[in-house]
């Protein structure tokens, strides 16, 4: 009768490769809680290995090969993320040299009967060809006077711009 270790020798298709802390190291196909995303190559016990992320779909072995793939593909997608931070700078560049200008209307003194929001300056980006979102539109609060106000617009995490904002009395036609 073989022995416990002749049984392990009979099945080498069995063994997952080892990571440097003794673990399993296992290549991510859909992102884990706690653990990471998708292409990263993560070391986890055997026991959370074989009985859940293998079984579920979530990970499969890291071999050289898919490190390989994974690696090609980031590169790939790094490229595409450059090429749309450069796209995303050049939006800035132009909404920094903008100016909106944003009709209300106000009492003598200037205070607005309303207020000016992200969605009023959304639309008058969009009048101009300027698409944006109101949750990318940065104020402080609603703009509630008249006058020229400085807007920040947050195009990406690491990309923001200016956007000069006037606030004028509406001019009635009589």
């Amino acid at each position: 009768m073989p022995t416990r270790s002749e049984k392990h020798l009979a099945r080498p298709w069995k063994r997952l490769p080892k990571g440097k802390h003794g673990g399993i190291e296992l290549l991510l196909i859909q992102s884990v809680d706690h653990l990471g995303k998708p292409g990263d190559v993560v070391e986890v016990r055997p026991g959370y290995a074989n009985n859940y992320l293998i079984p579920q779909g979530l990970a499969t072995v890291a071999t050289t090969h898919h490190k390989r793939m994974v690696d090609k593909h980031k590169a790939k997608l790094a490229e595409i993320e450059k090429s749309r931070l450069a796209g995303l700078r050049a939006i800035a560049d132009l909404l920094n040299r903008q100016s909106v200008t944003i009709e209300a209307n106000a009492n003598d003194e200037g205070h607005l009967y309303g207020s000016v929001g992200q969605v009023e300056i959304v639309h008058a980006l969009k009048e101009q060809n300027f698409t944006v979102t109101p949750d990318q539109v940065r104020l402080q609060g609603p703009l509630k006077e008249l006058g020229l106000y400085t807007v920040k617009i947050h195009l990406h995490a690491e990309i923001e711009s200016e956007l000069k904002v006037w606030v004028v009395p509406t001019v009635s036609g009589d």
